[in-house]
């Protein structure tokens, strides 16, 4: 067996770590940089300086992580998940309310927001549940599914409860890691469509969506008239879809906050109130389209520097790309970012145990969803729901917990010779 003590890690995720820091940092730095020259490294009260303390902090973390014994993460699953729910109960009642938000804790200078490191004690408890039965999440097996949507629906309920709608949506993406582990595709269709049609709801007079639903159930009636499992399909899918329908009007007006009702009817028509709730998408999409091909050029991007972009550091921080790098330089760095996610799932697929694969899809779930959902709000596709982009918006919780994710599957596995298959 080899010893514990050396590792081989996964260098080019290394590689893609860094460049990704790198670059986040510069476009922190260039969205804060004052065009009179008076920016300076050394002044706290910038977020491009502050971002460097938690970058050099992250070097602790790392190091901790490859200190600790890779067997800890999967002997404690279920009392390091415990613990981040007892902190998300406890910010309910003693936490500071931040953009409407009571979802920190103030320590002095520092905000700790514990929703972010939820997420990795949730993947990591996901992991363990799974990886501990002998069979993976099928039809069959409907009770390992509800305990298995109970590890990440509970921190997502008491997140709700903040009023951090977007924090609380991440956790849905690790769905994804049931289906890696045999859950039907007929729910990942089925949950599909009640997106789609949640949103047709928005779009269209229900009336008339319910016209069609009826019309398509009538067309499904006369094809699979003789098809009894079919026909079990059809109604249940039809009284599912008026149901859903009819809900549209609860869900907006009885659980959404007012603020959050009006960013879902901004992304409906996001000229109705362009100087009010609008304001954030429309000067992002004119800074991003402002750049062009090539861009305007490092520290050139005046929508940034005129303040035109609300929260340009941290949710919009892709407004500075798009403005000073243009389409090319906002491509590239999809592109890096695929390249990052692709590299993810290798090491994810390539492992011997299941924890560490389960906890890898999960490590590949956040990430990319956290990477899909901020672009697609920057550029008008998505509501605001205040998402960061990993390693580049400004935040130290959030950067600290994208660190941490990465790196406990990194110090995973390079021991993956010495795992066990379970």
């Amino acid at each position: 067996m080899r010893s514990q003590n050396k590792y081989q890690v996964d260098t080019l995720s290394v590689v893609y770590f860094l460049s990704l820091v790198m670059l986040g940092w510069i476009n922190i730095y260039a969205a804060d940089y004052d065009l009179d020259g008076t920016t300076s490294f050394f002044d706290l009260n910038q977020s491009s300086t502050k971002q460097l303390l938690w970058i050099g902090a992250s070097l602790f973390l790392i190091t901790v992580i490859f200190i600790l014994d890779y067997r800890f993460y999967d002997s404690f699953g279920y009392v390091i998940w415990g613990i981040s729910i007892f902190f998300l109960l406890a910010v309910l009642f003693f936490g500071k309310e931040v953009a409407g938000s009571t979802s920190w804790f103030e320590i002095g200078f520092i905000k700790i927001q514990p929703s972010e490191f939820a997420k990795i004690a949730t993947a990591i408890g996901l992991a363990k549940y799974l990886s501990s039965q002998s069979v993976g999440v099928s039809d069959k097996y409907k009770y390992k599914l509800g305990i298995s949507a109970l590890l990440f629906l509970i921190p997502m309920g008491l997140i709700i409860l903040q009023g951090d709608l977007g924090s609380a949506m991440v956790f849905g993406s690790l769905i994804l890691v049931l289906f890696r582990e045999g859950l039907s595709a007929k729910l990942l269709f089925f949950s599909c469509y009640a997106v789609l049609l949640f949103l047709l709801t928005l779009l269209i007079d229900q009336w008339i969506l319910l016209f069609m639903v009826l019309a398509l159930f009538l067309i499904g009636l006369g094809l699979f008239i003789k098809n009894r499992k079919a026909l079990i399909v059809i109604f249940g899918l039809s009284i599912l879809s008026f149901g859903l329908i009819k809900s549209v009007d609860f869900v907006l007006n009885q659980v959404l906050k007012e603020h959050q009702q009006l960013r879902v009817m901004s992304l409906i028509n996001p000229n109705a109130d362009p100087l009010g709730i609008g304001w954030n998408v429309m000067q992002s999409k004119i800074a991003i389209g402002s750049g062009g091909f090539m861009g305007k050029g490092f520290l050139k991007g005046t929508q940034t520097k005129f303040d035109f972009v609300p929260a340009q550091t941290t949710d919009f921080i892709f407004c500075t790309v798009g403005e000073e790098q243009g389409w090319l330089g906002a491509t590239l760095i999809m592109i890096l970012f695929g390249a990052f996610f692709l590299r993810l799932l290798t090491i994810a697929e390539r492992q011997k145990s299941r924890f560490v694969r389960i906890y890898g899809y999960s490590v590949v779930s956040i990430m990319f969803f956290h990477f899909a959902i901020n672009i697609a709000m920057t550029i008008g596709l998505f509501p605001v729901i205040g998402i960061p982009l990993p390693f580049f918006s400004y935040g130290g919780s959030s950067f600290w917990t994208f660190t941490m994710l990465l790196f406990i599957l990194l110090k995973l596995d390079s021991q993956r010779m010495d795992q066990l298959e379970h």
